[in-house]
């Protein structure tokens, strides 16, 4: 196996670490409207000359699947980033890239509801882990301070749109839409602009300032387009299972990157609910070993 295909998933986990940055950097010089809007708006104008001809020659196959685009538009596009952008006021983005990091345990919960998958031991003792790792990280160390003091908001819309992403990833796999992977992204970047039109028109601001630009730049080029094509090409090159330990990497270059460049300060209760999080991830990833045997149903 050639050793540069590493290279591939370990650049789309640097960008989208990067962009966990981008969230909390953008706080202070645009509208969390704004720049969801901007960024799906660029990424749509870059894909645009590649595939408009091909979208044009699927436009069957996509008036019959527009109410699963749609959905998959609002939360994949919508919701995730745009629940982030807002979040970003009032949380970290050390909290931002350990909470996205329950993406793929979530995204197996939601696959014993929904696919009715055979729960398995990872499953089980991986989300037990990372459920006190969460507590213990959402309670900034004392985890019982939830009952009396809620969470932070900021938090809590992270959780919001981990749990959109991850049933997006869910129903990705429920619905084998006959489109390739490009073109299913930009309908559903397409209906998710009209999507974000909503709160454009009420955002107070849609104004782009100097310092916000190289951050719409990012999102829009850097988060949406190059980090999917070296994640398709990590599991072109590697295989599924091994490009997905990569995703791991996330939080840690979120935090490792944070602290130099935003001054964020990593607690006790980060390494301890973080790691204790993160552990029980990797543990649903490794052990999947289901908890019993389905009896095959007679003939």
């Amino acid at each position: 196996m050639d050793r540069k295909a590493f290279l591939y998933p370990l650049a789309a986990v640097l960008f989208w670490a990067g962009n966990n940055l981008v969230g909390k950097m953008s706080v202070e010089v645009i509208a969390p409207a704004a720049i969801a809007f901007y960024r799906w708006a660029l990424a749509a104008l870059v894909l645009t000359p590649f595939l408009l001809p091909s979208i044009w020659r699927a436009r069957r196959v996509i008036g019959q699947n527009l109410g699963r685009l749609t959905l998959l538009a609002a939360l994949g596009i919508v919701a995730f980033q745009s629940l982030a952008y807002v979040a970003a006021a009032t949380t970290t983005a050390t909290n931002m890239g350990l909470i996205g990091a329950l993406v793929p345990l979530i995204t197996l919960l939601l696959s014993l509801l929904i696919l009715k998958d055979t729960p398995t031991v990872g499953a089980l003792l991986g989300g037990g882990l990372s459920f006190v790792g969460l507590a213990i990280l959402l309670g900034q160390g004392q985890p019982m301070q939830i009952l009396h003091a809620g969470i932070n908001i900021g938090d809590a819309m992270l959780l919001a749109g981990a749990t959109a992403y991850a049933l997006y990833g869910v129903l990705i796999k429920k619905w084998v839409l006959p489109l390739t992977i490009w073109q299913s992204l930009y309908v559903q970047i397409l209906i998710g602009l009209i999507w974000l039109l909503p709160a454009v028109l009420l955002s107070p601001s849609m104004a782009i300032s100097g310092q916000a630009l190289p951050l719409v730049l990012y999102a829009g080029i850097a988060a949406s387009l190059l980090a999917p094509y070296c994640w398709m090409q990590g599991i072109a090159k590697l295989g599924a299972s091994r490009n997905a330990n990569f995703m791991n990497l996330v939080p840690l270059l979120t935090t490792a990157t944070a602290i130099p460049l935003l001054g964020e300060a990593v607690h006790g209760y980060h390494l301890l609910g973080g790691g204790l999080t993160l552990g029980g991830v990797m543990l649903a990833q490794k052990l999947k070993k289901p908890i019993w045997t389905r009896t095959p149903e007679p003939a």
